[in-house]
């Protein structure tokens, strides 16, 4: 594992200032172009929703999607969009969740989610960990099970991970890098 640690972290780009000052933000546009280090990300990915028998994958909007999405074709299972509310046509399960300054709001197909369904959620970055608090909810409420949270990347001195393990309820949270 300590081989593709050292390959994600060479492909995940500083940049200081962005999108406001004093925030470095890691942008993974550099791991996804190198096929290399994108396939051992998905293949590392689709390891986890094997290991936690996952039915499904959603992904969170919007990188998200792009991690998620080959994950659940690698491993042979659905995926389902998360999106920003307004965003799916039809009718949809909302789920509301506060940011630091003001809210937000998530939704899903419900129907494409059944009781029978063990979803692992996956996304680029675990930050303060609103978004996949949210999602985790909102999965429940459409009547699913949450396998697991599985991340690219936690940001470890944000504690996302001490507000998210008692809405996981046991479920594992799982990060490939922590920074």
């Amino acid at each position: 594992m300590t081989d593709i640690r050292e390959l994600l972290l060479s492909r995940i780009r500083d940049v200081a200032d962005y999108p406001e000052p004093g925030v470095m933000f890691k942008d993974i546009t550099p791991l996804l172009a190198d096929p290399a280090a994108f396939t051992a990300l998905t293949d590392a990915l689709a390891e986890i929703a094997e290991r936690t028998g996952a039915t499904k994958v959603v992904g969170l909007e919007a990188r998200g999607f792009i991690l998620g999405a080959p994950v659940a074709v690698r491993a042979g299972l659905g995926f389902i969009p998360v999106r920003k509310a307004g965003k799916l046509p039809g009718a949809t399960l909302a789920q509301a969740y506060d940011l630091e300054y003001g809210s937000a709001e998530i939704e899903v197909h419900a129907e494409d989610l059944a009781a029978e369904d063990r979803v692992l959620i996956v996304d680029d970055v675990l930050a303060t960990g609103g978004t996949a608090e949210a999602s985790v909810q909102l999965i429940r409420r459409a009547g699913a099970e949450v396998a697991g949270l599985a991340v690219l990347m936690e940001l470890g001195f944000l504690s996302g991970r001490a507000r998210l393990e008692p809405a996981l309820n046991g479920a594992p949270l799982e990060a490939l890098l922590t920074v």
